[in-house]
């Protein structure tokens, strides 16, 4: 028994608080620091606080498919330093294999210690840092097909060593990436950060000291445990099986399939992907950890988006991840594209998850922001990229229509500001802007496709895509129809006219368009239950065409702007017989 127990309920509330409140501290500090666009203005980075021992205490409200990951890095520093921790000092990695996800994906993990040097925490930082080397501008090229290729491996190392930077080992990284400067400053902003999390971790400890606030750990644990588990028994036991695809590997692959059996016993969650794809050629393979934090991510959104998220949330899961599987690659595979793996593995534990709970569970979205990485170099030998993040929608809701312009959940990103492309001189935004008809119908409509169009003003430029969502479309739930494609065309509207694949790398020049378009979001329930009114409405919005109204909804719409009742009953009559 702590000689500090709990005194009340509202001691318990202020402490969660408190600590969700410090990790969000930490991502502003990074997000108001940081230099590269695809940090701070994509907002591709995270942030969390763990104790002593690596668990994790508190996320932020960042991205979710890299906070399930940390309890993996957090192993994978102990096990370098656990005997060895200092003050002052700051852990770097991103090597899959020890701890990372891609080596984009850099972790800082910084240890906090009281004022009487007791060691009582860490605070983590992830930053998908604009570029870490390799043959590829962004270093997530899809055709990638060893991690040698995809940039600068960093084991488990200490960048900082008693509040002492080494700066000999920051050279030999700055030196292997193509924006150094970047990279420095994204470095720098996590490391603040990390500064900010200890000293409020530090904070804590001084107001409860530290064995009231072992327990209080301890009790906020359980309560993320006791809340996701009670979530749990509302479902009735039993096994329930889904399988989704990605479209192909970048290198002409047949389709990849993705297949869990989520099995539910009482209070616990057994996540099984077997069946699932053999690793691939190209750089879509994932790590366990990545495919956990996926999985996570998934069940947060359906069940417990207001559980706080933490070690405690990880409890009632167990998985079987089948090893030289797309989610679980042996070294060397490539992994820097492993995104794409994430947001399908959400769609296929949510689809698992749709029959067992069919008031909560979405249609599927555009498969995960597309990414788009211009590579230039300058005259003088210097090199920028540019990061095009497009987030497209969310499939419809069992009570309301998908969202248009959104991130999808393992995610939480931010579309690139136009401002921010253009300023570079390399480029222009010609069209950006939602595409009609293109959310799955249904009684709910699925988010609408996003388009850009792009003009390549730089003589010659590198430019890798990422897409999906061309052959498996989003699916609908319930009766609703499915999304609808991506597509990448070149040139669009001029005798060069191009389709371009869904993963791609080329080399453009000055004067070529390229317009990217999103997969729209799945539909919720039979269109030809939507109410005609809402169908006109969205006519008005420009959301659905008056062809659309009467093709997908059976509803027509007069040119004047209203509904034809009697045109629209014979229509749906129609569509029923």
């Amino acid at each position: 028994m702590s000689p500090h127990p709990i005194r009340d309920a509202a001691t318990f509330e202020v402490f969660r608080n408190a600590v969700s409140g410090l990790s969000d501290e930490m991502a502003i500090t990074i997000l108001r620091t940081a230099h590269s666009q695809i940090v701070a203005s994509s907002m591709d980075f995270s942030a969390a606080l763990c104790d002593a021992s690596g668990r994790v205490i508190a996320q932020a409200n960042t991205c979710p498919v890299h906070l399930g990951s940390i309890p993996e890095a957090m192993s994978a520093v102990l096990d370098a330093f656990g005997d060895t921790v200092r003050p002052g000092d700051v852990y770097l990695l991103n090597d899959p294999d020890l701890g990372g996800m891609h080596l984009p994906d850099i972790f800082a993990v910084g240890p906090v210690f009281t004022d009487e040097q007791e060691l009582i925490g860490y605070s983590v930082t992830v930053v998908n840092h604009a570029d870490v080397g390799g043959w590829a501008a962004g270093s997530m090229a899809v055709q990638s097909t060893s991690i040698f290729a995809e940039g600068v491996q960093i084991p488990p190392s200490r960048l900082v060593e008693a509040g002492v930077l080494n700066e000999t080992f920051l050279a030999l990284i700055l030196r292997n990436v193509r924006e150094p400067g970047l990279l420095r400053g994204d470095l720098e902003a996590q490391l603040a950060a990390c500064h900010a999390g200890g000293e409020g971790l530090k904070d804590l400890a001084r107001r409860h000291g530290t064995d009231e606030l072992a327990v209080l750990i301890d009790e906020l644990l359980d309560y993320s445990e006791t809340l996701l588990r009670a979530a749990v028994t509302e479902a009735a036991d039993g096994s329930y099986t889904f399988e989704d695809h990605i479209d192909d590997d970048g290198l002409g692959s047949p389709p990849i399939p993705f297949r869990v059996t989520v099995g539910i016993v009482g209070d616990a969650l057994h996540l099984d992907f077997t069946g699932s794809s053999p690793q691939v050629a190209s750089a879509l393979n994932a790590t366990a950890s990545f495919t956990k934090s996926a999985s996570y991510a998934a069940i947060q959104g359906a069940l417990g988006s207001d559980i706080p998220a933490n070690s405690g949330f990880y409890r009632p899961f167990t998985f079987v991840i089948p090893e030289g599987s797309i989610l679980n690659g042996r070294r060397p595979s490539a992994r820097g594209a492993r995104g794409l793996v994430a947001y399908r593995i959400i769609d296929t534990v949510l689809g698992a998850l749709a029959p067992v709970f069919p008031h909560r569970v979405p249609a599927a979205g555009d498969g995960g922001p597309d990414s788009i990485a211009i590579g230039v170099t300058e005259q003088d030998g210097s090199s920028a990229v540019l990061w095009d993040v497009l987030c497209g929608a969310w499939g419809a809701r069992p009570d309301r229509d998908g969202v248009d312009g959104i991130s999808p959940l393992g995610a939480n990103l931010a579309n690139t500001p136009i401002e921010e492309l253009e300023q570079s001189g390399h480029l222009r935004i010609d069209g950006y802007g939602y595409l009609p008809d293109t959310g799955g119908p249904g009684r709910w409509r699925g988010g609408l496709s996003t388009f850009r169009d792009i003009t390549i003003l730089h003589p010659e430029v590198s430019v890798q895509i990422r897409s999906d969502r061309r052959r498996h479309l989003p699916y609908g739930l319930a009766g609703g129809g499915p999304g609808t494609p991506s597509s990448n065309i070149l040139n669009t509207g001029t005798p060069q006219e191009q389709i371009l694949p869904t993963k791609v790398i080329r080399t453009l020049v000055a004067g070529d368009r390229h317009r990217h378009v999103t997969a729209g979001g799945g539909g919720h329930g039979s269109a030809l239950t939507r109410e005609a009114d809402r169908v006109l409405q969205d006519v008005l919005d420009q959301k659905v065409t008056l062809a659309g109204a009467a093709r997908d909804y059976g509803v027509v719409i007069t040119p004047t702007g209203t509904v034809d009742t009697a045109a629209t009953q014979e229509l749906r009559s129609a569509h029923h017989r």
